[in-house]
């Protein structure tokens, strides 16, 4: 177990425990090339069809390079095809006919993980979700590097 003030390290051991988790409920089930990440792209997906990277991106509220990732290993995973957008630079993410098959599966272990992180949430000080909002409020109210600098970190040389 990572140190209480290591944070960094306490969240991604958080993260890792948890998509394990969900990763081997897939893998159980014979998915083992899909991923607990691949989940919030193909929903939104499912939900609006056809997009742009840089939109879907936008939609999953991550960078466009991590979704750009997201995206290739779904497409290694035959989840999703690539077809050119409005530009040369644009791609334009289609789910896959194995995407749509799958969605029966990965709907359920939404469904289910979904009910399970309820009950996760009723042995927890707070709900998990709450709790992680409300930090990314604080440090957008108010940066951690600020925090760090009035902490009494001298300023770096000039």
């Amino acid at each position: 177990m990572p140190d209480r003030e290591a944070v960094g390290t306490l969240l991604r051991h958080v993260l890792d425990t948890l998509d394990g988790e969900v990763a081997g409920v897939y893998a159980e089930r014979g998915l083992d090339d899909y991923r607990p990440r691949f989940s919030p792209p193909l929903r939104v997906l499912v939900a609006g069809g056809p997009l742009p990277i840089r939109d879907l991106a936008h939609r999953i509220g991550v960078t466009h390079s991590a979704a750009s990732q997201t995206v290739a290993q779904m497409a290694r995973a035959g989840l999703v095809e690539l077809t050119p957008g409005a530009d040369a630079r644009q791609r334009v993410v289609h789910l896959s006919a194995r995407a749509r098959e799958l969605l029966p599966i990965i709907e359920a272990e939404w469904a289910a993980t979904t009910a399970a992180m309820r009950e996760l949430d009723g042995e927890l000080p707070a709900p998990l979700a709450d709790v992680l909002h409300a930090v990314l409020a604080a440090v957008h109210r108010r940066p951690l590097r600020q925090r760090i600098a009035d902490a009494g970190l001298p300023p770096p040389p000039s």
